[in-house]
């Protein structure tokens, strides 16, 4: 079992929808389209970017392999995954209620 050594804390964009992305387990290709799909079409991340954030991600237990067919690799998101994933959108959604404050503000007080 590998040692998980994300400590938690703000994830990057990146992290957070890659871990969104592999809810369903995915490989590079796929994966880089389904980061499309869950963030409307606004990320678009290259393959540079996702296999750096796929090792980092898999080095810290949030992710692991499911399959490797030749090159083709296909992750999956793990429990520990999963949970960091939950805290960062609670606290995303913190972050909303938080900025709930600017509502009905002009910008000019």
């Amino acid at each position: 079992m590998r040692k998980v050594t994300y400590k938690g804390g703000p994830m990057t964009e990146a992290m957070y929808y890659v871990l969104l992305a592999l809810l369903q387990p995915n490989h590079g290709y796929q994966l880089m389209q389904a980061i499309a799909d869950v963030s409307r079409g606004r990320l678009q991340m290259g393959p540079g970017t996702l296999y750096g954030v796929l090792s980092r991600m898999q080095k810290d237990g949030l992710i692991s392999l499911a399959e490797e067919d030749g090159r083709r690799k296909t992750y999956q998101i793990t429990a520990a995954g999963e949970q960091a994933l939950r805290a960062e959108y609670n606290r995303l959604q913190s972050l909303l209620r938080d900025g709930s404050l600017l509502e009905g503000s002009d910008g000019n007080e």
